[in-house]
């Protein structure tokens, strides 16, 4: 009798097994199968359809041979796990790009993701935010994958009712995809997995002839237009081309931006003109949204569209002359202040500087701000000191390419413009480094996220626009967004384009970009048209070389 009721009580046990096994395989299946790969799709409803994949599926793990099973089993758990990952990186390349995850080109934003994260919270936390996601998504699948290989080993009244159940399921399904549209059953029930796979190669295809393309371009063109006089009409003085983090055309039109923004502009001007100084402005359409800010500068600064890590990447290892090389080759050194770059940069071997200054070269002394190592004014007060004072003793004229980076997310601290005698090594701005809440408390109101975003634009324009009032001399300045930020601040459908200004005081060559539709001051007209930035290269070695 022991013994009988031992088998009676692991037969049980099979057998509840059994059902579990049949109700994890539904679940995740459907929930894979249905979930919506975009931020904008999820509603109470969104799950509550019949993917015709999963009864499909069940089926064939229940009537094949064991072995054909078993494969079947294997090809779920791999499609279930692409499904998963595809949809939650759909997801969040909407959220922050406007577009749709690739997956030849867009595995590197994984580690960009990862290291933003670590920047934005306390590393601990952001390791055991990853770790969880990771975790959870590691669970999940091998939750699916013990339900399909259980599923195979079905036997007696269980396998019966599996499939008498899913057979129900799959003839529900087929019916309800016949009837269409028809007494609004439309999206009850889907057959959607093979064309969302079918789509997501199609886009890898259209990628590498992508890059292939590009590579034609690269072998075509090596970028040494520019006459016989390059930049003769400026010879002599410095050029310096400045990127405005997250300094797109939403923060100047946008009424919850442009109250601060607009005001700000209209005293730079005023301020500028005062020194001398002529400014003309318009948009230029940016290559990129909300970050992957190097592809702006390669796309600038090369002349051609970068829109991607697989194009940057070609481009670096190209011939092709970057701006800055162009105007090394003409006589001018050339420098990079890069104070967000805190690793090793090979990339920079492409663009042909005579100096970085990174992040450790600029010799800041103070507290970060969050992310950001350092506040606009003391890089161009750094800048002013390491590289401008030498060079005037060495009578050499500089071309720099800067990057500010105070308007980078998560904009918190806001920094404050302080007097530029107070600067020193930076230890000045500890105490506004300190203030004001974390990221977590900030971006947790998602108003007063937008309200710091704009504030630390309208730091950086009033402190670039007091250091070229101050500072600027004769120098040439070309100042530009390098992309919008997030959709978080703009709102999903608002242009990809960014203010450019060029300042300086010679008026004949701010004439020249006015004449070709740029508008007087520093505020471009709402009915400029767009150019693509790689066209801007052009037209800077044009007007700066014609006298």
């Amino acid at each position: 009798m022991t013994q009988y009721g031992s088998h009676e009580g692991q037969m049980h046990v099979f057998e509840w097994k059994a059902v579990l096994a049949v109700l994890v395989f539904v679940t995740i299946g459907v929930v894979a199968c249905t979930m919506p790969d975009s931020p904008d799709a999820f509603h109470p409803y969104a799950f509550l359809r019949l993917p015709v994949e999963a009864p499909l599926i069940a089926l064939a793990l229940l009537l094949l041979p064991r072995p054909a099973a078993v494969a079947v089993a294997v090809f779920a758990v791999a499609a279930v796990f692409s499904l998963l990952f595809l949809k939650l990186a759909d997801i969040g390349v909407l959220t922050v790009f406007q577009r749709r995850f690739n997956p030849y080109l867009d595995m590197k934003l994984l580690r960009d993701g990862g290291n933003l994260l670590s920047r934005m919270v306390d590393p601990p936390v952001a390791a055991l935010a990853i770790g969880l996601a990771a975790g959870a998504m590691a669970a999940l699948i091998a939750g699916f994958g013990w339900a399909c290989i259980r599923m195979t080993r079905l036997g007696g009244k269980t396998r019966r009712a599996a499939l008498a159940g899913f057979a129900v399921l799959l003839a529900a399904g087929l019916g309800l995809l016949a009837a269409g549209s028809q007494a609004g059953l439309k999206d009850v029930a889907e057959l959607r997995v093979a064309s969302y796979f079918t789509e997501r190669l199609s886009l890898v295809a259209r990628s590498v002839a992508d890059i292939r393309a590009f590579e034609g371009e690269l072998a075509s063109d090596t970028g040494h237009a520019g006459g016989d006089d390059l930049f003769g009409a400026i010879r002599g003085r410095d050029v310096i081309v400045v990127f405005v983090e997250s300094y797109g055309r939403s923060a100047i039109e946008d009424p919850r931006y442009g109250a601060m923004i607009e005001p700000r502009l209209d005293s730079i001007e005023q301020r500028l003109r005062s020194a001398g100084f002529a400014a003309a402005s318009g948009w230029t359409r940016s290559p990129t949204v909300a970050g992957i800010s190097w592809l702006a500068h390669g796309t600038l600064l090369s002349g051609l569209w970068v829109d991607s890590q697989a194009r940057y990447d070609r481009l670096m290892k190209s011939d092709r002359a970057s701006l800055n090389r162009l105007f090394r080759d003409a006589g001018w050194r050339t420098v990079a202040i890069m104070p967000a770059i805190t690793m090793d940069w090979p990339e920079a071997a492409y663009y042909g500087y005579d100096a970085v200054f990174a992040a450790k070269d600029l010799g800041y002394g103070g507290k970060p701000f969050n992310w950001v190592t350092m506040p606009d004014q003391y890089t161009l007060s750094a800048f002013e000191r390491l590289v401008r004072e030498p060079a005037r003793k060495d009578g050499k004229a500089v071309m720099a390419e800067i990057a500010l980076i105070s308007s980078h997310a998560p904009w918190t601290p806001v920094p404050k413009l302080i007097d530029w005698s107070a600067v020193g090594d930076g230890s000045a701005f500890n105490g506004q480094a300190e203030s004001g809440d974390p990221p977590a408390v900030v971006w947790a109101d998602h108003d007063r996220v937008r309200r710091q975003y704009i504030e630390t634009i309208d730091y950086t324009l009033e402190t670039l626009g007091d250091y070229i009032a101050r500072f600027g001399r004769d120098a040439v300045f070309v100042v530009l967004g390098d992309h919008q930020p997030a959709p978080l601040i703009t709102g999903t459908d608002d242009s990809r384009a960014v203010p450019i200004h060029i300042v300086s005081k010679d008026m004949a060559l701010v004439e020249r970009f006015i004449s070709e539709g740029f508008d007087a001051g520093m505020r471009p007209s709402s009915q400029a048209a767009e150019p693509s930035m790689n066209l801007i290269r052009q037209r800077l070695i044009s007007h700066f070389s014609t006298r």
